[in-house]
């Protein structure tokens, strides 16, 4: 059994759509990553996606823990030609595609992105992957792996999972056999 420590990449502060766009993290709070790290389980290894917000987080936080490569898998969604563009200039475009793309998650895709079927289904594989490797990992991610691990641990609809806030630095613990979930979106 392996506890997942998903930590959600420091702030961007971009006000649209970013994804797999590689954008950096602020990390100017450092008494946050300092109580952040204490949080954390010691000598537990860390991952991250191979974006830079989540490299440097894990940086931030580990510098004395064991690191895995980074994974691709962890990414947050691609936006496609969504990217770094805001939700109302997207709705002029296309009104219908984007509600639907956020009001009914599944496999309704921006052009040329992925769905939320897409996500969940390339970050349960990386879980699934890395479940095993030690009693304790800390996940460095986005919004997006983070919830889709969570909708898997707690069983729901990815539109119940969708109402979850997960902010920037926080943390969600939770083990997937059996499934369950310690904490959401905790702030140490």
């Amino acid at each position: 059994m392996t506890r997942f420590w998903l930590v959600r990449h420091g702030p961007t502060h971009a006000k649209t759509m970013i994804g797999w766009t590689d954008l950096a993290a602020d990390l100017s709070d450092t008494s946050a990553l300092q109580r952040l790290a204490a949080h954390l389980p010691p000598g537990a290894p860390i991952i991250s996606s191979d974006l830079s917000r989540a490299i440097a987080t894990a940086d931030a936080l580990g510098p004395d823990r064991p690191r895995l490569p980074h994974d691709p898998a962890l990414r947050e969604i691609h936006f496609g030609a969504w990217e770094q563009r805001a939700f109302p200039e997207v709705e002029a475009e296309s009104p219908a595609l984007i509600r639907a793309f956020w009001e009914t998650p599944g496999d309704i895709r921006p052009p040329g992105g992925e769905s939320w079927n897409d996500l969940t289904s390339r970050t349960w594989s990386a879980l699934d992957r890395l479940h095993g490797q030690a009693p304790d990992l800390i996940v460095v991610a986005h919004f997006g792996p983070i919830l889709a691990a969570l909708q898997r641990a707690k069983g729901v609809t990815a539109s119940e999972i969708f109402a979850q806030k997960i902010d920037n630095l926080s943390v969600t613990c939770l083990t997937l056999t059996p499934a369950q979930v310690h904490s959401v979106n905790h702030r140490p």
